[in-house]
């Protein structure tokens, strides 16, 4: 008998006939002997329903109350959830967050989980029930409820499988699996069988949005195994198909892993490049551009500072998409005048693509087959950055999706690693 948490997004649960499959395939484990935890999300657009009513009234709603108000979706479906299962013949208890509870800071609208008392949650289950947990939620230590932010119901799930020791974390979506790159563009993508968390949490940060990158920072530290797979096939599966089937997200020295020297391609949309003119190429100059963008909440990306020419050097970085405005705001009221700039350049039209692979460790000429792939189909490479595991690059965004069919066709990103061909 193993201890399983599973995880069902807001398309699984998006309405009646769709929360009974979920219930079907739930009934299905327990009446196998397994121990189940279901963190469902709330049902398909119903967060954003609420969201909608909150901005209807107020253009910028108070934090607390937005918790307050968007937790509610993930309470309903938790509950559909049990009354489908208790239907079914099958025991089942629902939980909210703050009733479990799942302890997070205050941080209101984006809060991190603390710690999980599994206490209530083992009882049920050593009674033999199946217990529902809302994602997406928790409670301060004033009591009051927090949400996790988009994409949260997959920390939950692998928070409580992490607090609760599951032998593996299942989140079902509305893909069958993880892919080398997004099929929508790659027709040839392949699904992986198994990939690395180091490799998947390089994706997730890179753009792939199969998972939430928090849940998978989560499952790296607390070793939780966690299988993406398709809650659209018949509930009805065997479970021996069904415990094989999707992507497995382990751990490297996994003797099973899949020793390909590029895993996949991520890439993402959401990019800004700006770049300052002939700065003073002194000590503080990195600082005194950085320092007022940090101090608005604004993430840095990728950052290159050029040769010195002399005495000034030309000096960019990025920044996510939404906060372009903001940036451009900032640099030219603020920084650009106080650093002396010639000149700011701000491009809002640009993308990044990345490869990403364990194997890049032990192989030479990952990124210059990278860099000669882009050059033959005429794509300018505006920035590079690298690390053991990924090489990404900023590019034109009218040529992502070229340089992501480029890539994979190079790395034979098709074929099973062991097809692949081999790096110089």
């Amino acid at each position: 008998m193993s201890l399983i948490v599973q995880k069902y997004g807001g398309t699984s649960m998006g309405s009646v006939e769709r929360i009974q499959n979920v219930a079907r395939r739930v009934a299905k484990w327990h009446a196998a002997g397994h121990q189940v935890v279901v963190v469902p999300s709330a049902m398909a657009g119903e967060t954003n329903r609420l969201l909608g009513l909150a901005k209807e009234l107020s253009a910028q709603p108070d934090g607390r109350e937005l918790d307050q108000l968007a937790a509610t979706g993930e309470q309903a479906s938790s509950a559909l959830l049990a009354m489908a299962l208790q239907a079914l013949g099958t025991p089942a208890r629902s939980y909210t967050g703050w009733q479990v509870p799942v302890r997070t800071d205050s941080s209101y609208t984006r809060a991190r989980i603390n710690s999980i008392d599994g206490t209530r949650i083992q009882n049920d289950l050593d009674a033999g029930r199946v217990v529902i947990v809302t994602g997406f939620q928790g409670i301060d230590d004033e009591g009051n409820i927090t949400t996790l932010g988009r994409g949260g119901s997959d920390t939950s799930a692998v928070a409580v499988a992490a607090a609760l020791k599951a032998d593996e974390c299942l989140i079902f979506t509305d893909v069958d699996g993880v892919y080398t790159t997004d099929p929508r563009i790659v027709p040839e993508a392949r699904r992986m069988n198994v990939i690395s968390f180091e490799e998947m949490l390089e994706m997730a940060s890179l753009g792939s949005k199969v998972l939430q990158i928090r849940s998978v920072e989560f499952a790296g530290k607390y070793q939780v195994p966690v299988r993406v797979l398709s809650s659209l096939t018949d509930p009805q599966i065997s479970l021996e198909e069904e415990m094989s089937s999707g992507t497995l997200i382990t751990f490297e020295e996994d003797q099973k892993m899949e020793h390909a020297v590029v895993s996949g391609i991520a890439f993402s949309r959401d990019e800004a490049k700006f770049t300052l003119l002939s700065v003073p190429d002194k000590p503080g100059v990195a600082y005194s551009i950085l320092g007022p963008v940090a101090a608005a909440n604004i993430d840095v990306d990728m950052i290159l500072q050029n040769q010195s020419v002399e005495g000034t050097t030309d000096f960019s970085f990025t920044v996510n998409r939404n906060d372009f405005a903001r940036t451009l705001e900032l640099l030219k009221n603020q920084v650009g005048p106080a650093v002396g700039a010639k000149e700011i350049v701000a491009d809002d039209k640009v993308c990044k693509v990345s490869i990403v692979g364990i194997g890049m460790r032990s192989h030479v000429g990952v990124a210059s087959r990278m860099f000669r792939t882009l050059s033959e189909e005429g794509i300018n490479i505006q920035m590079i950055s690298t690390s053991e595991i990924k090489t990404s690059v900023i590019i034109d965004d009218k040529y992502m999706e070229l340089a992501v069919r480029a890539l994979h066709r190079a790395f034979e990103l098709d074929k099973a690693p062991s097809d692949a061909i081999s790096e110089d």
